[in-house]
């Protein structure tokens, strides 16, 4: 069946202050066209300068995560984020007068309320899903991290912490039906950190819009009644701390058993919307966090550039082929007799890795001349033929539009030719990208034979306006 689009029906607006800047805020979640995706506005500053929420702009992922462009700055994106793709909602342009939403209860669930309001509305385009066709692995060995997406029919998460804290303990979640859900399960989970953690925050000029009512704070370490005291004042509360029987401090109930897990579901969930397009996968996480999430984003990201790539020039699918010649002849601007790749087989934007071959037959031009009774491929036609391979590797990474522009040659490097290539071998040409500069690149060739090297090079280029 297929899936539309969806925006707001009308606008919706919450008020209050920023976490962690403690500043003043309204933000406003304003009905978007098709495909506009999510957009962030500071409508504080003059020209009111757009931030796209995508992985591409994040500036800081630390403890929130933060958007920036050209010195622009949005925090704590979050679960701003998590309330429009819990909703799946689309297409929102979402108005700041301030650098941070407000963080209302620490949850999700003050925006999910003014976007339920407003009500949503089904769009005229089909919504665009990246489909998870391969297992997309992420570990952070240093923060004990590892999250993984999985192929699936629909979207599912599942999340495990531990923290090695009484109060805590081992928690695990899963959201397995957005639509079910997302609002009564996991929307009002709200943030939560240790006590150990609060003074370090605030020393950082943090958590000036914390408190009691949009935060909970585990105890994880003894506080005697005048360290709390000072705590409470540091903090402005008013009332008086207490160190709790329930492992919280003032004993604050949880929402949840497993709140905190929820809560981290939940900061996962607006997380991934930085991908861009709405998943169909099993994203399994233990232990995320702001830092991980993004970088895991960044990866799946990559997948989707690479096969919106695929999409535009490769017209007909095929199991054997990334692009196939007619593929190749759209990007290229070579033809015979010096078009040299005959296919893509691989192309790995994450690692910047593209592997291609020509089939080498005895009907190559180049035969007649090189050599009359021997004949053999030319080395420096191997050097181009991993040139040209590069250069579709470069049509994401520079944003080569092959209309508009061309690739040439400044310089070979470090080239060696290992053995022959003759009639009737398969050459294959494995590109890396190395450096990039502007307009300018580095590029790593090397080409095999049945599995041996024949022939490497580094290849300098520049990118040209045709």
């Amino acid at each position: 069946m297929v899936e539309y689009q969806r925006t707001l029906r009308q606008t919706a607006s919450v008020s209050g202050v920023g976490l962690h800047t403690g500043m003043p805020c309204t933000v406003t979640f304003h009905p978007a066209p098709e495909n506009y995706g999510y957009r962030f506005v500071r409508s504080d500053i003059p020209a009111a300068p757009e931030i796209p929420a995508v992985v591409d702009y994040v500036v800081d992922s630390n403890r929130w995560t933060t958007l920036g462009r050209d010195g622009v700055t949005i925090h704590t994106v979050e679960h701003v984020l998590a309330a429009l793709v819990g909703l799946q909602v689309d297409n929102c342009r979402i108005e700041l007068d301030a650098g941070e939403p407000p963080v209302g209860d620490g949850s999700a669930l003050p925006f999910v309320e003014a976007i339920l309001a407003a009500g949503v509305v089904e769009q005229n385009t089909p919504r665009d899903y990246l489909i998870v066709d391969q297992p997309i692995h992420y570990t952070d060995e240093h923060r004990g991290t590892d999250i993984v997406a999985l192929p699936n029919e629909d979207f599912r998460v599942t999340v495990m912490i531990d923290y090695h804290n009484p109060a805590l303990g081992s928690q695990y979640t899963g959201l397995f039906n957005l639509g079910k859900e997302f609002v009564t399960e996991f929307a009002p989970a709200r943030t939560f950190c240790l006590l150990s953690e609060v003074e370090t925050l605030m020393d950082q000029g943090l958590i000036r819009g914390g408190s009691l009512e949009n935060a909970i704070v585990i105890v994880d370490r003894p506080m005697g009644p005048e360290e709390l005291r000072a705590l409470a004042q540091r903090l402005g509360i008013q009332e008086e701390l207490r160190l709790g029987s329930n492992g919280i401090l003032n004993d604050v109930p949880l929402r949840y058993r497993n709140e905190p897990a929820r809560h981290k579901l939940l900061d996962l969930l607006g997380d991934l919307a930085l991908v861009g397009v709405p998943l169909r996968a099993h994203i399994l996480a233990a232990r995320p966090g702001h830092a991980t999430n993004v970088e895991f984003a960044r990866r799946i990201r990559r997948l989707y550039e690479q096969k919106q790539l695929v999409r535009r020039y490769q017209v007909r699918p095929s199991d054997s082929a990334v692009f196939d010649i007619e593929a190749i002849l759209r990007i290229m601007p070579h033809r015979y007799p010096f078009l040299l790749v005959d296919r893509i087989v691989e192309y790995d934007l994450e690692n910047n890795r593209i592997l291609g071959y020509k089939n080498v037959t005895f009907n190559e031009p180049f035969f007649q001349g090189h050599f009359p009774g021997r004949p053999v491929m030319p080395g420096v036609l191997i050097v181009e033929a991993m040139a040209q391979t590069g250069c579709l590797l470069l049509l994401k990474d520079l944003a080569l539009d092959p209309e508009r522009v061309l690739v040439f040659f400044t310089g070979i490097d470090k080239a060696k030719f290992r053995r022959p290539v003759v009639p009737g071998d398969q050459l294959f040409m494995e590109v890396r990208l190395l450096h990039r500069r502007f307009k300018t690149v580095l590029l790593e060739g090397k080409a095999f034979v049945n599995g041996q090297l024949v022939a490497q090079a580094e290849l300098q280029a520049a990118i040209v306006e045709r």
